[in-house]
């Protein structure tokens, strides 16, 4: 195998990185989300290496922002993520890691890093009597 044929092959496929929104940094969101309970873990940050290190080994890689390295989740700690599955959002600039989380997702050692930070005050909403009732005809709708 020829060396362009090798570094074809560590690239992050065109089309996928075509519907990247990078920052500045060239990185995007990766929102991790534990894939059976639906628990939201943690939010890193990849650029297209991470990504494709991810979607193409079944272990998550992130891009540290503090140390300007790869780091892929568990290698130290042991608290290793599984890839179950990775969806872009309609934007292009958020990424969701559907992952089988082995112990903490959290450098603090919490299962996430939402427990961690801890909730923030903050005015609840509600919907209108007629918002409700819009939804559920919506819900009727899609049944038929």
């Amino acid at each position: 195998m020829s060396q362009s044929s090798k570094d074809q092959e560590a690239r992050l496929d065109p089309s996928i990185a075509a519907r990247l929104k990078k920052d500045a940094k060239g990185l995007v969101a990766a929102v991790v989300q534990q894939y059976d309970s639906r628990q939201v873990l943690m939010v890193g940050y990849m650029d297209e290496e991470a990504l494709r290190r991810t979607l193409t080994t079944g272990r998550v890689t992130f891009w540290s922002r503090s140390r300007q390295e790869y780091w892929r989740k568990g290698d130290t700690s042991g608290h290793v993520q599984y890839v179950k599955g990775v969806s872009i959002d309609c934007d292009g600039d958020a990424l969701l890691i559907e992952v089988d989380q082995v112990g903490a997702a959290c450098h603090t050692g919490h299962r996430s890093c939402f427990e961690a930070g801890g909730p923030l005050p903050a005015v609840q909403g509600n919907r209108t009597q007629a918002q409700m009732q819009s939804q559920e005809g919506q819900s009727n709708a899609e049944r038929r």
